[in-house]
């Protein structure tokens, strides 16, 4: 306890490695542990004189709790866990303290050590390292004093183990020889909420379908069109596979999708979804045809949104309380019929996940109403009489397609099952939650007598501009944080109602989710309280 007297106060807190002993699980503590302590201010000393003294006299707060403590400006929640003194922290309802280390360039850096808000049990006494997302994450959980401040490594070989060093700025330098080979593991999710409560009601068995290339089985039509007379006119935006350009056909204003002569997969396999039989929707935008450009681009001929993308146009409108409504149910009465199972007329749509659900990939139109595009990540879940496939692999990147700060928990850690195509479809409830909350922290009925918020991406006013894969990982998949709710919505007669929508949307677990028809049918009850504003 000497090292950790002299760290306590110099402000600093040593970490050291405790390798464990080959082909046991037994630990040896090092005692080679190294701090680098600051010359403190009197003020510093005098903080720590008085917790001292505390300690010494018995107060209420000795049996709390103490942490190591760092937490970065988007962990700032964390600091609501205990009083904070220096790097330590008395705990105020946990005995568990954590630690999270992200692996940047091969090496461990702290991201966050604390009083843990999250676990509710924690049985070691010592840091345990859990290597978590193939190497990417590095956490701990313990239940004495400090112990967060020394994490113990498991070793696989008698090859010699570094010492981690942690100084007051938060840097620690290390070198594996050899990393723990682990499996990947699950969150365990607590206090799940409401599994199966209306959202299995009639679900669609989804057991069979596969997303294998196009089966004999299903008719497609066929949409190619003479773009002779096709004129260009501005671009609108640009995405990563293509150049949405403003432009006119037959007379009529329309969208052109211009995809350079390399993507020509891209173009086939939005254009396949945009072709399937019974397609056609209010909450899907209308597919006008498809064709090739001398110059060797595809392109693709969509109905002209008047808005653009429903990320542009919150950024530049607010919205009254039936407006954000309309929004809403046409948002998901849209993702309800993309997700539906249809036999009509001898013709068959089946599933579609869209993959990749965002504002950016949202249109609003004249009417104020939503509609889906962009299906180039998407995928059919077809299911054939006498053919039953599966496929067993994918790749890191196409597990992880989308659109970052969209992507659900399963698919942030690269988890989606795929033996159970139905977690596709509930990747996009998950977005959906997340585009309810956009739409509905834009409108100003709900922020009568303040200021509506600046319009911003989910998670951006938790982890900043520039989200990271990382940080992403540890705030949504072991943090369990989600965008924060107004308070104030509370008060509100649709309050509780909204912010189940969103929880009920944003689970971690996807079979806990809402199907998208349950979103629509949450969302048209809503509409009872648009007498409560002024039209």
């Amino acid at each position: 306890m000497a090292g950790d007297s002299i760290c306590w106060t110099c402000r600093c807190v040593a970490v050291g490695v405790m390798p464990g002993n080959v082909g046991n699980s037994s630990h040896v503590p090092r005692t080679d542990k190294f701090s680098a302590c600051p010359v403190l201010a009197q003020s510093d000393h005098d903080d720590h004189a008085t917790v001292a003294a505390n300690l010494s006299s018995g107060q209420s707060f000795l049996q709390k709790r103490q942490c190591a403590f760092q937490v970065s400006p988007q962990n700032s929640n964390y600091t609501a866990a205990g009083n904070v003194s220096g790097s330590v922290q008395l705990c105020e309802s946990t005995q568990c303290c954590v630690g999270y280390f992200l692996i940047i360039d091969g090496q461990p850096t702290v991201d966050l050590l604390a009083c843990d808000v999250a676990e509710k049990s924690c049985p070691d006494e010592v840091c345990k390292a859990q290597t978590r997302f193939g190497g990417r994450l590095i956490k701990c959980v313990c239940n004495t004093d400090l112990c967060n401040s020394n994490i113990t490594w498991i070793p696989e070989s008698d090859e010699t183990h570094p010492t981690l060093s942690y100084s007051s700025d938060g840097t620690m330098k290390i070198v594996v020889i050899l990393a723990v080979t682990m499996a990947l593991c699950f969150m365990v999710v607590f206090a799940k909420r409401g599994f199966f409560k209306e959202k299995k009601e009639n679900t669609p068995s989804l057991d069979d379908y596969t997303f294998t290339k196009l089966c004999s089985c299903q008719t497609v039509k066929t949409s190619e069109t003479d773009i002779s007379d096709i004129k260009l006119q501005q671009i609108v935006s640009h995405g990563h596979f293509a150049t949405v350009w403003k432009g006119r056909h037959q007379g009529c204003v329309v969208a052109v999708k211009v995809y350079p002569a390399g993507w020509k997969d891209k173009w086939s396999a939005e254009k396949e979804v945009y072709e399937l039989p019974l397609m056609n929707h209010a909450g899907i935008v209308p597919f006008l045809g498809a064709g090739r450009k001398t110059d060797g681009s595809w392109l693709m001929v969509l109905q002209f949104a008047e808005y653009g993308s429903l990320h542009s146009f919150l950024c530049k409108h607010t919205t009254s309380w039936t407006s954000s409504l309309n929004l809403c149910q046409s948002l998901s009465q849209g993702l309800s019929y993309l997700h539906s199972d249809l036999h009509k007329h001898d013709m068959h749509k089946p599933p579609v996940a869209h993959r990749d659900l965002s504002s950016f990939n949202v249109l609003v139109r004249a009417d104020g109403t939503c509609v889906l595009c962009d299906f180039g990540c998407s995928t059919i879940l077809r299911s054939c009489s006498g053919q039953r496939h599966l496929h067993n692999r994918m790749s890191i990147m196409e597990r992880q397609l989308g659109t970052l700060c969209y992507m659900s928990p399963e698919v942030l850690e690269g988890s989606v099952n795929l033996r159970n195509t139905w977690c596709l479809l509930q990747g996009d409830i998950y977005a959906l939650g997340l585009l309810l909350w956009e739409i509905w922290m834009r409108c100003s009925d709900l922020f009568q007598g303040t200021i509506v918020p600046q319009r911003l991406l989910p998670y951006q006013s938790e982890l900043g501009v520039k989200v990271t894969l990382e940080n992403l990982i540890v705030h949504v998949c072991y943090m369990d944080q989600r965008p924060s709710i107004p308070k104030h919505w509370k008060l509100l007669p649709q309050g509780s109602a909204l912010q189940e929508l969103f929880e009920d949307c944003w689970d971690c677990d996807p079979d806990a989710r809402l199907t998208a028809q349950c979103v629509a049918e949450r969302i048209d009850r809503l509409a009872s309280f648009q007498s409560d504003y002024s039209q």
